[in-house]
Order: C-alpha cells, then structure tokens, then sequence
C-alpha cells in the first residue's frame, strides 16, 4: 500500500475533482459523514462535542461534521475561527453559511478577541482547525489554544492529521504546538508522520476513513513510500518443487556466537531452518561446539581456531547467503577478521548486531561493505555507525542518504521496522507488537532475512519478506503467550505458522 506525501495527496484530489467529475464540496461531504459516522459510533448525543474549524478546507470539514451530528440529533458546539475578516476558504464559507440555516445550533465565529469555552476529560473535541493545510507556523493565539486544548484533558478527536503536525517531517515542528489527539480519522491514507514514534502521543488511535477518491489516480501516482501488509507478502512467497532437495532450499553461513553469548547463534540458526533454509552452517569459536551441537542438531558447525571469539572468517564453500554479528563480540581480533573478510568478500552480506558494533569501532569498513548488502541495526547500533540521532525521522532521512551512498540496504528495526532501499524506497512494517522488544528478537529476524535470501529470492524483497514474517510471528506468539512474556524463542516457534498462515488459501 502506498503511502502518499500531503503534495501527492492534493494532486489526487485535484485529479478526482477534475477528471471524475466530483466537486470540491461533495469529497467534503464524503470526508465529513465518515468522520461523524466515527464520532457517533463511539459517543452518545448526549455527550458534550466541541468543534474546533479553521478558515480552510479543514475547517470546512469540521463545519460539515457539525452539521451531520446536529442533523442526527447531537447539540455540538461549534467555534469558527475567522479572525482576518471575509477570509475564509471559498469551501469552508459555504459550509458555514449552510451550518448558519440550522435552529438553535450553539455556533460562535470569532473575528476577534476569544474566550475559550472551558473543557474538561468527560468533552470530546473535534479538531479541524489547520489539518494538512498548514503552511505557515503557528501563531502565538493558536498556540494558546492548542496547549488550552491539550491541557484540558478532553478526548480530541483530529480530523485528517492533528494540527501542528505535518504530514511527513516534523524535525522543525515545535512539540508543544501540535494538537494532541486521543483519535486521528485520517482521509484515504495513512501520513508517513503516523510511524515515527516520537508522534505516537500526538496522534493517538488511527483509523483510515475511504472517501473514494480516484482509483486511477492512487494508481498512476508514484511513490517512495509503501505499508507492508499480508495481502503484498502472500504472492510473494514461493511453493516447494515437488523434487527439491536441501541445497536447492538454500545454504547459509552464519558467522556467530562468542563466550557468553552463544545462545544469540543458536537462536539465529534456528530461525534460519525453521524459515525454510536447507542447511546452515554456523562458524564460531570452539566455545560454542557443545551448546550449539546440542541446541540445533540441524546445523553443520565450522569451528574457528579462537576459543573464545572469532578469529579468521573463510568461505570454504559457496553459499547462498552470509550473514555475520549475532553475538559476534567487538574483540580486537574478531574486528579484524571482519575486516579482512568485508575486504574479500564478493557477494552482499547481512550484517546484524556485533557486525555492526566492530563496523562502528573501525568506520573505514563500511567503504569494504558489498554492494546490495544488508544492514539491520536497531537505533542503538545506528546511531554508533552513523552518529547520534534524537528522533526516528531523523535516523530515517540518514538512512537514505547512507544507503544511496553505499549501495545497501538499511533495515531500522522498531515497532514499525523500516526497510530502506538504495534506490530511495522505503517498506514500513505493519506486523509486530511491543512484546517484540526482548533480547534475541534481532538474531531472529537476522536468521530469517538469511533464510529467504539464500532460498533465491531477490534480497530487496527477501529483506521485506523476512521483517513481516518476523513480526507476524511474535503476533502469534503473543496470542498464545501474551506480549509481556513473549520471548525470542517464542518468536522462532511461531515462524512456519506465520509462512503458513501467508500461503494458505482464502476460503
């Protein structure tokens, strides 16, 4: 599913308005009787209704809300701001003119000086007062009236995006001028802003509203930015041959494991079979023979001359995918090993985790990184390799940027994981829970991009691929053992129903 900048949104707009005959203010009243549809699913006509409406088109949205609620026997109050005179949008004046027509509608609109009427956690507010119409900052009153708004404690219910928030990049955008809504009733499409976690508080609930716009144009108009969901994984994944044997399903070498920390290559190898793999091999230090042996029969172990940690890396054999880091360790040795192998090595890699920390520790290694190689840091390990980041929009824009530049992709892990490709596509995740965020999780879903690769599918697309089966099993794990228990070996147990649950027919 594309996700559409507030640009591309207007362009399609402009096009239903245009080429499907349907005027400006009938999409309005399309957007508006599903925003008062939501409101009176949820509350009562007896419940206290604040309307909020802006002199723009999302203004005139809200007026349109009013009126549908009054019209089915809600009393809203109704407060337009239209404080520079005769300026409102031509849209939002002929909604307020039809809202002016109904009896005994308590509506105020404010040319001048305003008290705002007092608001307390049993109201509901209806937000339309900027939307995705903002073009300047905020002024000083408005932002009064926001942080009013938000001091309150009413449930505010945001009509399209909250106001103050833009739809995309907020690196700018004062915190405390931004609406701070229980529900957001978005139009048509999800707001790349809507997967930033550090919008979450401002945005609260999403529910996406369908206002039928133009089909044709959703399709024609490009973008960079795509949601991820079950429909765009199941045709992706392929049936067995019937005559397939365990090279045919793939090979993996898995570069993993020091003192300590060998349950991160147990955990990743097991992923790697139970994705599909035909075989992996783990290469790790003579620590982990007994444990690894034991725990994952299935894997061929290739021990390294150190003890303790790797020590050399070699490519004995050809394999369909390399993946390198899960419980790795940062020794000077190792650090060198990786070095020397990224430096000889032909084919794209995964990197993951203590790959990861050894390529921050020495940053000329990410020159000797294959091109169409994978990286899969969480924000820790990126902001190690690429420097400090306070939000995720902006490890996001970094994301880009590096991996145009390097020629490899980039998975930021985090509720909505993002996968960053280096022609500039962006794959947000849809799958996965909070229960997610326990130790191992990432040598699991490190094992299952493996996986997919080595089983011959495009690495682009292994990457999403691996990232939604990875966070649909932790859901069905968390079904069954509820999200605060979850573990990463839970996670590992749910992997072929999650495969399973994609490729099984609809009835």
């Amino acid at each position: 599913m594309k996700i559409f900048t507030t640009k591309e949104i207007r362009e399609i707009d402009q096009f239903t308005v245009e080429h499907d005959g349907v005027p400006s203010l009938t999409l309005m009243e399309r957007a508006a009787t599903a925003v008062a549809g939501e409101i009176m699913s949820r509350f009562r006509p007896n419940k206290r209704i604040v309307v909020f409406a802006g002199s723009g088109n999302n203004g005139g949205d809200a007026l349109i809300v009013a009126r549908k609620l009054y019209e089915q026997g809600y009393n809203p109050e109704v407060i337009l701001f239209n404080v520079r005179s005769s300026h409102l949008s031509s849209s939002c004046e002929q909604c307020r003119n039809d809202l002016q027509q109904l009896p005994d509608l308590n509506f105020t609109e404010v040319v001048g000086t305003f008290i705002p009427p007092e608001l307390g956690p049993n109201d509901v507010v209806v937000d339309g007062l900027f939307g995705t119409g903002l073009r300047t900052p905020i002024n000083s009153g408005f932002v009064s009236l926001i942080r009013y708004i938000n001091e309150s404690g009413a449930y505010t219910i945001a009509i399209d995006v909250p106001s103050g928030l833009c739809g995309e990049w907020n690196s700018g955008t004062p915190r405390n001028n931004i609406i701070r809504a229980s529900l957001t009733l978005a139009f048509q499409f999800n707001r790349l802003a809507f997967f930033f976690a550090e919008n979450a508080e401002y945005i609260g609930e999403v529910k996406v509203l369908d206002i039928e716009l133009s089909p044709e144009a959703i399709s024609k108009t490009r973008s960079d930015f795509y949601l991820i969901e079950d429909d765009d994984i199941r045709g992706m994944i392929k049936p067995r041959n019937l005559f397939i044997n365990k090279y045919d399903a793939g090979t993996v070498l898995l570069v993993s494991g020091s003192y300590g920390m060998v349950g991160a290559a147990i955990m990743a190898s097991r992923a790697v079979m139970r994705a599909g793999a035909g075989l992996v091999t783990v290469h790790a230090p003579q620590c982990a023979f007994h444990p690894l042996q034991t725990a994952v029969p299935e894997a061929l172990f290739e021990v390294d001359r150190g003890e303790y940690f790797t020590t050399r890396i070699e490519l004995n054999h050809n394999y369909g995918a390399i993946a390198l880091g899960p419980g790795m360790g940062t020794s000077e040795k190792t650090i060198e090993a990786l070095d020397l192998f990224l430096k000889n090595c032909h084919q794209p890699v995964v990197l993951d985790a203590d790959a990861l920390n050894c390529i921050a520790k020495r940053p000329i290694m990410l020159r000797n990184i294959p091109m169409g190689s994978v990286l899969t840091p969480h924000a820790g390990e990126f902001d190690r390799l690429f420097g400090a980041h306070g939000t995720q929009e902006e490890r996001l824009l970094k994301a880009i940027e590096v991996s145009k530049l390097y020629g490899f992709t980039i998975v930021l892990k985090g509720h909505h994981t993002m996968t960053v490709r280096s022609d500039g596509k962006v794959y947000i995740n849809r799958s996965g829970n909070p229960g997610m965020a326990t130790a191992g999780s990432g040598d699991v879903l490190t094992g299952i991009i493996a996986s997919f690769i080595a089983q011959g599918y495009a690495i682009d697309w292994a990457v999403v691929m691996g990232v939604y089966v990875h966070g649909l099993a932790g859901d069905l794990a968390a079904e069954q053992h509820g999200e605060i228990s979850l573990m990463a070996s839970d996670i590992i147990n749910h992997i072929g129903k999650a495969i399973k649950s994609i490729t099984a027919p609809r009835g």
